[in-house]
């Protein structure tokens, strides 16, 4: 947290300088990546929307039916909505309404929505970035409706490392302070730029310093560019202290119905071992299996370590 006794640049020249060397937060790094099982809690399990892009891009499944297929085709009784979907109705309330009755109707709970497509939260200029931010309070008071815990946003910005890491936690503070009003929280996913460096996203979170700002770890969406990947489990290690959601990312399965890219134990090692007890979310990016298997897919894995660590 900021402290009055170092100047604000000088923290943010550490932080950066931090990020830069993958540095923040590597407390984590000292937690062996399994535990005894006395160490782990249940975690619980949503579905996200974006499973399901090429059906509701294709018209095959209409945005209001999303809490049905989860819950009578997967079981799943806990959904992340994505803002895309519905993409002008963040201020019609009697749509909202419509997708809380049919939640409540099913028994669903609204986990949260992931929102895209309003802007950058980091624009270098502060006017502009106020707009940004301004354009996010509909979807702020939309989840506050569905009875989500928090709105997921990404974090893109311009300008050098450290300058995007100034303007996004601006950003976010913003929006943050907006976003208390109404109980909901502003949470990140590593998801492109330089949000896939762990380090520099957690250095985000110190300089935003808001309790309303947290961060969603997802399993992948760690590419640098130039080919490079940040280590996925350094990432999540680094991320977790901030998580206030997790998003199980899956896109390839073998014959055993193992992830191909995630060793989901060591993965979920990480999660529940620093005591996190709330949900993860499956999000299945396609690859080898049609979106459903996919789906079916990620839910029997989580499932099946989750029953591992409980035994």
């Amino acid at each position: 947290m900021n402290s009055g006794s170092q100047p604000l640049l000088e923290r943010r020249n550490f932080l950066a300088a931090a990020a830069a060397a993958g540095t923040v937060a590597l407390a984590g790094n000292s937690f062996a990546d399994h535990h005894s099982k006395d160490a782990h809690r249940p975690f619980k399990i949503s579905l996200a929307e974006w499973s399901l892009v090429s059906l509701l891009k294709g018209g095959e499944l209409d945005n209001l039916d999303f809490p049905k297929v989860a819950k009578e085709e997967f079981g799943i009784d806990a959904v992340e909505w994505v803002n895309q979907f519905f993409i002008d109705k963040g201020k019609d309330t009697a749509y909202l309404n419509q997708m809380k009755t049919r939640c409540d109707d099913l028994g669903v709970k609204s986990v949260l929505i992931m929102i895209d497509q309003e802007g950058s939260i980091g624009e270098p200029d502060p006017s502009d970035r106020r707009k940004v931010v301004e354009k996010h309070f509909k979807w702020v008071e939309a989840a506050k409706l569905l009875g989500c815990h928090s709105i997921r946003v990404n974090a893109y910005s311009k300008g050098t490392f450290l300058e995007q890491m100034q303007y996004v936690s601006d950003g976010l503070r913003q929006l943050c302070e907006f976003a208390d009003e109404h109980d909901i929280n502003v949470i990140v996913e590593n998801h492109g730029g330089n949000s896939s460096n762990a380090a520099w996203l957690c250095a985000v979170m110190e300089l935003t310093d808001h309790p309303r700002v947290g961060t969603l770890p997802d399993f992948g969406n760690f590419k640098l560019g130039n080919g490079k990947q940040y280590d996925r489990y350094k990432g999540v290690m680094q991320m977790m202290p901030y998580a206030k959601g997790v998003s199980a990312k899956s896109t390839r399965f073998n014959d055993q119905g193992e992830d191909i890219d995630t060793d989901y134990r060591r993965m979920l090692g990480i999660v529940t071992g620093w005591g996190y007890d709330g949900y993860v979310g499956i999000e299945f990016g396609g690859g080898n299996h049609p979106k459903k298997e996919g789906i079916r897919l990620t839910l029997e894995l989580l499932k099946k370590v989750r029953s591992e660590y409980s035994a």
